[in-house]
């Protein structure tokens, strides 16, 4: 028997987990992620390492412009991977 049988997102055999244990695991999972990312220093000492420049401000919209960009660009591929058959998913779930 696995060692992560007894763990309820952890799935030996071939069966999907049912849609309802998926929305359960990724609410748990974006939880924990924002948990972690909450867990910030003295916003003082914040303020004065960024300083009083727009360069902090201008550095992070550009990356969020080419993180978005690339997203985009990635769900282009995954779609186009579902229809050509590549990658099989399952709609309407």
């Amino acid at each position: 028997m696995s060692s992560c049988a007894a763990t309820p997102t952890c799935r030996t055999s071939a069966r999907s987990p049912r849609p309802s244990a998926l929305t359960f695991y990724a609410r748990i999972c974006g939880w924990t992620l924002a948990r972690a990312h909450a867990r910030s220093g003295d916003p003082v000492a914040i303020a004065e390492y960024l300083g009083t420049s727009d360069a902090f401000d201008t550095a992070i919209t550009d990356f969020s412009r080419r993180y978005s960009d690339q997203n985009e660009r990635d769900y282009q591929q995954f779609v186009t991977a579902i229809r050509s058959g590549r990658l099989e998913a399952l709609e309407g779930v």
